[in-house]
């Protein structure tokens, strides 16, 4: 996989994949974070279209070794979405469109743009499907500009080694009857069985237990994010008028969360530190101002070994 190439690292978080599929041109659909690992908890968010799962990459791994759950499905379909993963830092937003463009047409309108990518696309070998996601210039503009504003020397500028905590993103979706994880590291999409899109909130879920399983006790870094219909169109459906005034509050919340990350407040908390430290020198309280502050530090390490909670 070859290096950045101008692709920088996103977030998972609902809000940041919901306006970029909407920045896209994608109507009417939405991602719900999963505090539970459960198919009635994911039920009620149905319609649900697919899941982007988010964990700790291990490094190494031979991608043409049989996976340990599933298999990998060789002749799937042509007209699935499959394409490898390129370049780093792209696997967000590649899971992302590896549920949009294998979603029924019908349930998902996900707009001109990328319904001529899919088009233009279609039959390409799932390297060059890759090659071409990598290199287009608004697929990458939109992603990059969900990515945090930062001052420090950008992590996509050099190759990762083992000793790097690495993340990645893979989807799972149902395509044409059969669960797919779809993972642009692996050869081929990995089929997980039948599963029908009714079926899939009670299937997905035994799948995703099993992989988490594989990891030490001790590993929780974990995030699961539900592609489902946009929840304030379910909301006038059912006339909910409190659900609706939720997620539009949800939404303003996640505008301004959005706006924020585009925005390097070093420069801000440099000069406020600043005057601060001037102040405290001014007013001769400099010395005990940092005594109390290292105290403070030290009790809540202290307490931190204990498993004590800190304030």
């Amino acid at each position: 996989m070859a290096e950045s190439g101008g692709w920088h690292t996103i977030e998972s978080d609902a809000g940041v994949f919901t306006y970029l599929i909407e920045s896209l041109g994608v109507q009417g659909v939405q991602f719900e974070e999963l505090i539970a690992l459960e198919a009635d908890y994911l039920k009620q968010l149905s319609p649900v279209y697919g899941v982007i799962f988010l964990f700790k990459y291990q490094m190494g791994k031979n991608r043409s070794e049989a996976p340990m759950d599933g298999r990998h499905d060789m002749d799937a379909p042509n007209h699935m979405f499959f394409a490898n993963q390129t370049i780093q830092n792209a696997c967000a937003t590649q899971a992302i469109l590896s549920v949009l463009l294998n979603a029924d047409k019908e349930q998902v309108d996900i707009g001109d743009s990328l319904r001529e990518f899919k088009e233009f696309t279609n039959g390409f070998p799932s390297d060059l499907r890759g090659e071409t996601l990598s290199n287009s210039d608004l697929i990458r503009d939109v992603h990059n500009s969900f990515s945090r504003s930062s001052p420090f020397v950008d992590e996509g500028t050099r190759q990762a080694t083992e000793e790097d905590d690495l993340y990645h993103f893979i989807a799972y979706t149902p395509v044409n009857g059969v669960l797919y994880e779809i993972d642009g590291l692996q050869p081929a999409p990995i089929a997980h069985g039948s599963c029908t899109q009714d079926e899939f909130c009670d299937k997905v879920i035994p799948v995703i237990h099993r992989r988490i399983d594989r990891y030490p006790p001790s590993e929780i870094r974990f995030n699961l994010m539900a592609v489902v219909q946009d929840l304030r169109v379910k909301a006038v459906e059912i006339g909910d008028e409190e659900m609706l005034a939720r997620e539009e509050q949800k939404r303003n919340d996640w505008e301004t969360e959005n706006e924020l990350r585009r925005h390097n407040f070093v420069g801000f908390i440099h000069e406020l530190l600043k005057g601060v430290i001037k102040e405290k020198i001014k007013g001769g309280t400099y010395d005990e101002w940092i005594k109390q502050t290292k105290d403070l530090n030290l009790q809540k390490a202290i307490a931190a070994r204990k498993g004590e909670p800190v304030d």
